[in-house]
């Protein structure tokens, strides 16, 4: 029975059986690695298990650390989930190489949150710009009640706009809301107080007098926050002399100067070229999405957020600058990051709340500066591979490991293939036969 009614009615063992036997050429083979990744503790496996519909197993991935970050003067132990094996080691290396050159310089230039209210009106747009304030007050009057609690916190609801689409879709329009959710993301709060305005916009056409039947004909079609923030923005910097690249620019084999004026470049290059920016801007949030996630934040949102930052301007750009100004090198990055501190996900998750514990419980304003400090430290550490070296020297040798668990090493062999490849080039193909030949001199030994 390849379909089924009321899946999520089954208990979790009926799922996975039932799963094992309709789509699995190993069922016992299945159903022993679904059961092997539970929680021990099956308190916490009930909490990770109501973060989602039809859960029947955890799927794992690594929680590591970045040290030795400093942020603003203070030092960080940055908490991060991510499978790319160089991501962890690359941003460790350059919070390691900026924390002798004044570290990382972090500053939250707006936390504003936006939703909206879609809806169609026949009327003439004149008389509805006419009447908006009284929908403002009577909209603002309406949901009292939902933002006690946030305005007490020192939140709440700090605009709503009026917006005309009538030129690109007859008779729509929008309420455009701004929100300050202070140390919560605010995705919850935000949308409730959108469907309350939602109601209340109907409400209020049925009432105000001096309308026609046509004019009271309001039809709302949809309520719901917008993921892109573009003044919830957080900017981040690192800067020294360009004097302080001599030594990694003597290992390559060039001075300072140049060093910087190609990282400038290549920098230069991702603003320019659209399919240089998009694997630029990757990099980026191969550090954000990590610290994101362990956190307990959402990653897809704030990676939406920013790719539509990105090309703000009409063309997809980079996120990150760099410029060199009187012998002096400044690079950073302007990002949007709706984050929160508090409820949610980074009050359930176990990992969630131990990571915020690991980065002193920061406010949601501070948590915005750690992460935009991770996104450039990921960044400079891709763009100065990518001018020296380049980028899979150290990524293959990070991969390394994955490789030689995929060929089921032994230990003696990986030992052996980690000291071969100190100075050869890693691929799957070399190291499969470097491990095939390893296998076949022992072999020959032991015959003999």
């Amino acid at each position: 029975m390849k379909t089924i009614n009321g899946f999520s009615k089954l208990s979790k063992s009926e799922k996975i059986n039932w799963l094992a036997e309709n789509y699995s050429a190993s069922p016992d083979e299945l159903e022993a690695v679904l059961s092997s990744w539970q929680h021990e503790d099956d308190a916490v496996q009930r909490i990770v298990d109501g973060f989602t519909e039809n859960a029947i197993s955890n799927y794992v991935l690594p929680y590591s650390i970045a040290p030795n970050f400093v942020i603003n003067g203070k030092p960080y132990a940055v908490p991060m989930v991510i499978e790319e094996s160089s991501v962890v080691a690359a941003a460790s290396s350059a919070a390691k190489f900026w924390q002798e050159r004044g570290g990382f310089h972090a500053e939250v230039l707006g936390t504003v949150k936006l939703g909206q209210v879609h809806f169609r009106w026949p009327g003439k747009t004149e008389k509805l710009r006419q009447i908006f304030p009284e929908i403002k007050t009577c909209l603002l009057s309406c949901a009292d009640d939902l933002t006690e609690n946030m305005r007490k916190r020192g939140g709440g609801i700090l605009d709503i706009e009026l917006v005309d689409f009538e030129t690109v879709e007859p008779y729509y329009f929008q309420l455009r809301v701004s929100f300050e959710t202070c140390d919560s993301m605010g995705a919850n709060f935000v949308n409730s107080v959108l469907e309350r305005f939602a109601d209340s916009l109907e409400l209020f056409f049925t009432d105000y007098p001096g309308l026609t039947d046509t004019e009271r004909d309001v039809e709302v079609i949809m309520s719901i926050l917008s993921n892109y923030t573009p003044d919830c923005v957080v900017r981040a910097w690192v800067e020294c002399p360009v004097s302080s690249f001599s030594e990694l620019a003597k290992s390559q084999g060039m001075d300072a100067e140049a060093l910087a004026r190609r990282f400038a470049m290549a920098v230069r290059i991702a603003q320019i070229d659209p399919y240089r920016a998009t694997t630029h801007n990757k990099g980026i949030y191969n550090g954000i999405d990590a610290v994101v996630l362990a956190t307990g934040n959402d990653f897809r949102a704030i990676e939406a957020c920013g790719h539509t930052y990105a090309c703000r301007d009409g063309q997809y750009r980079s996120l990150s600058s760099c410029e060199l100004r009187d012998d002096f090198f400044h690079f950073e990055l302007k990002i949007p990051l709706a984050m929160g501190a508090v409820g949610g996900l980074t009050a359930l998750h176990p990992l969630a709340r131990k990571s915020l514990e690991i980065l002193g419980n920061p406010s949601a304003e501070e948590l915005m500066c750690i992460t935009a400090a991770v996104g450039l430290a990921q960044n400079f550490a891709a763009v100065r591979s990518l001018i020296t070296t380049g980028i899979q020297q150290g990524h293959m040798k990070m991969h390394l490991t994955n490789i030689l668990n995929h060929l089921q090493a032994t230990e003696e062999e990986a030992a052996a293939a980690q000291f071969h490849f100190q100075r050869e080039t890693v691929s799957f193909s070399a190291v499969r036969s470097f491990i095939e030949t390893s296998r076949a001199g022992f072999s020959t030994e032991k015959s003999v």
